[in-house]
């Protein structure tokens, strides 16, 4: 009689356990086993325990191929559905075999796990694997499949309501506990303030301090005392929540009519503007896409969207100054360029409206469009693409958990026709216009972080954190990834070949970037270079890309006058009529302000089962050397966050976005 000793983990979650009977089955190269029932004495498959169990047979099965496993009812108990991450089995030769499995079994389902080292497609020499694989990849396309969001978009998953997905990608019960608890306080201390859909205007900025107790934040609360400051308002365009937007100027663009006499003040005694546009200080704000998107209707009142030109001077100080403000893409008389020599409100009006429009591109395309919605089509493409024994496969799963569960709530409850961003200036129909003209702008290098740096002409630009931690990210992340695909792929030969990689870039070219070849995408790869590079975008945008556009929504949002997504008041057309009270006037009102910071409380909230960036609790990969590389990425990562802690201390306003230990493994909210 031959022993295979089985390992069987049951994951830690809430209601990971079962009562039910679960049987296993083994498939080697030389036959099968009987069907054998994993009982201990006692209870077995309990949240977070590992059992073992001996399954015998008559004789070795050979090369261990696949592992069956069914789960049958225990008396007439009710159905409890059973998460199983892993089983070990141990061969009579004493060869121990991962089988992963990470996903919850329901009765009478048949679940056949894969196991040992990952391996391509073509590289399968067994006739049952082979078979196996192809019924695997059949199932898959045909459960995840794509739907149009909307024409000029990228494409989504079809999943239409959060339920419809499988049980281990939708959030686990104690998250999803957790963000119901968090939406009940916060609803029950909204309705105690009467805050809850009040029509109230503010009546003065003490009261906009007022509107939670508890949630409050370091850096929300230095906001609200320094929103009015020029040099923290262009430092949010370095390290705030959109700093993708300003670019060095070497030119001014026509229709922005700065003279030298206007910004001559803000400048360095003696120098020009000519002088400090050479030097490589100025740098430009142009929110031209938003031109002419009609703003939404206002049960009748009239709102406005600015399609703002900003000028910004890097002074001696090495401080990020707004200079000129130009409310409309068209220059004239009614268009006036702001200065900081003028009014106090007049200066401050003219910032706030143009911090409206990079607010809703912001959550529009930079957020939403080009991390959540990207997201989509890299985790749709990877579900129907790769076999789950694919060493990519294994690779990248780890950034898409909660992504499709997280992205069908994003399309309905935020940026749907009745989600709360309709009540942005723009509204539901303004922020998807939005969002198509954005699309062609999101391009390979644009996601690419050192060649958008490289193109925005901001290599050498000081105190931007948001770039030097973000490249030395992207940097980290590339040397991992190389080891890993480098390890796979010795020669370009092996690439070219693989057709589960090739389907993979294909789905993402036609279904992600429209087969748009402008936009530098791959449509096939050709190179182990290629599939590195790619492969480490992907990763930094899941990661990295969506925390530093995600992370300080609450920090710089919440404070309403500094970032507003509605403004009520038309902009101003002339100089000299604003007051405190206009600012206050233009501001949402008090329900649709306490709708809004619920929201970036709800986004921005710590949950207890955060993985961040680097950490991999599901163990995928059999190879010892793959778990030294990911040893190796942990190091650099925990080395590059003890780095920015310590650049922290020092700083007024530290920038915290991109410290490894701040990121998580892949968009959760």
């Amino acid at each position: 009689m031959t022993e295979y000793k089985l390992e069987v983990t049951t994951g830690n979650l809430q209601h990971a356990g079962t009562w039910d009977h679960i049987y296993v089955t083994l498939f080697g190269t030389e036959g099968q086993s009987e069907r054998t029932e994993m009982d201990n004495w006692g209870p077995d498959f309990s949240a977070g325990t590992t059992g073992t169990y001996i399954l015998k047979t008559g004789s070795s099965l050979g090369k261990l191929l696949l592992v069956k496993v069914e789960k049958d009812p225990f008396l007439f108990l009710p159905e409890d559905e059973w998460y199983v991450s892993k089983i070990v089995v141990t061969t009579p030769e004493g060869d121990a075999m991962l089988f992963p499995c990470y996903r919850w079994i329901s009765r009478g389902e048949l679940v056949e796990l894969r196991g040992g080292r990952a391996m391509k497609g073509f590289e399968e020499d067994h006739s049952l694997l082979i078979e196996h694989r192809k019924n695997e990849l059949m199932l898959k396309k045909n459960f995840y499949q794509w739907k149009i969001m909307a024409e000029g978009l990228p494409n989504v998953s079809h999943f239409e309501s959060k339920s419809d997905l499988p049980a281990e990608i939708r959030y686990s019960k104690s998250k999803q506990d957790e963000a119901e608890d968090s939406k009940k306080l916060i609803g029950i201390e909204l309705m105690i303030k009467g805050l809850l859909g009040s029509k109230e205007k503010w009546e003065s900025f003490e009261d906009l301090k007022k509107i939670f107790w508890y949630k409050k934040t370091t850096l929300s609360e230095y906001v609200a005392e320094h929103w009015k400051e020029d040099d923290f308002y262009g430092y949010q365009f370095l390290n705030g929540v959109n700093p993708t937007m300003i670019k060095r100027c070497s030119e001014l663009p026509p229709n922005f009519p700065v003279t030298e006499d206007m910004v001559k003040p803000f400048l360095e005694e003696g120098s020009s503007l000519k002088k400090e546009m050479k030097k490589g200080n100025i740098f430009l704000y142009d929110q031209k896409k938003m031109d002419g998107i009609t703003p939404r209707d206002n049960n009748g009142e009239t709102l406005h969207v600015t399609a703002c030109l900003g000028l910004f001077y890097m002074n001696p100080a090495n401080k990020l100054m707004p200079i000129a403000i130009q409310l409309h893409q068209q220059p004239s008389e009614e268009n006036p360029i702001f200065l900081p020599s003028d009014s106090e409100t007049d200066w401050l009006l003219a910032k706030m409206f143009l911090k409206n429009a990079d607010s809703m591109d912001h959550e529009s395309v930079h957020h939403t469009l080009n991390t959540h919605f990207l997201a989509d089509v890299f985790a749709v493409a990877v579900m129907r693409s790769f076999s789950v024994i694919h060493p990519l496969y294994k690779l990248l799963i780890p950034h898409f958990r909660y992504t499709l569960f997280v992205n069908i709530g994003a399309r309905k409850i935020v940026l749907g026709p009745e989600g709360i961003l309709r009540l942005c200036s723009l509204g539901h129909e303004g922020m998807t216009e939005l969002m198509k003209r954005g699309f062609p702008e999101t391009t390979y290098s644009s996601l690419c972080l050192p060649e958008n740096i490289t193109a925005r002409g901001l290599e050498s630009i000081p105190n931007f954190y948001y770039r030097d931690d973000g490249v030395k990210l992207w940097n980290i992340i590339n040397s991992f990834v190389k080891a890993v695909v480098e390890h796979f792929y010795p020669s370009d030969s092996e690439v070219q070949k693989d057709t589960e990689l090739q389907e993979w870039i294909s789905e993402i070219f036609t279904h992600g970037f429209l087969g748009n070849k402008d936009s530098g995408i791959p449509a096939d790869f050709h190179t182990v270079e290629e599939v590195i590079k790619f492969i480490t975008m992907v990763i930094f945008t899941t990661t990295a890309g969506h925390a530093a556009l995600h992370n300080g929504q609450y920090d710089y949002f919440s404070w309403v006058p500094n970032a507003s997504l509605l403004l009520h008041k038309p902009p101003p057309t002339t100089k000299g009529q604003s007051s405190m009270e206009t600012i206050l006037e233009a501001l949402p009102d008090v329900g649709d302000t306490a709708l809004f910071l619920t929201l970036l409380w709800l986004f921005t909230d710590k949950y207890t089962d955060t993985v961040p960036l680097g950490a991999y609790p599901e163990e995928r990969f059999d190879e010892p050397v793959l778990k030294q590389m990911m040893k190796g990425f942990q190091t650099e990562l925990s080395y590059l966050s003890e780095a920015i802690t310590q650049r922290n201390s020092q700083l007024d306003v530290p920038y915290t976005y991109l410290n490894p230990t701040q990121i998580e493994n892949s968009i959760t909210f």
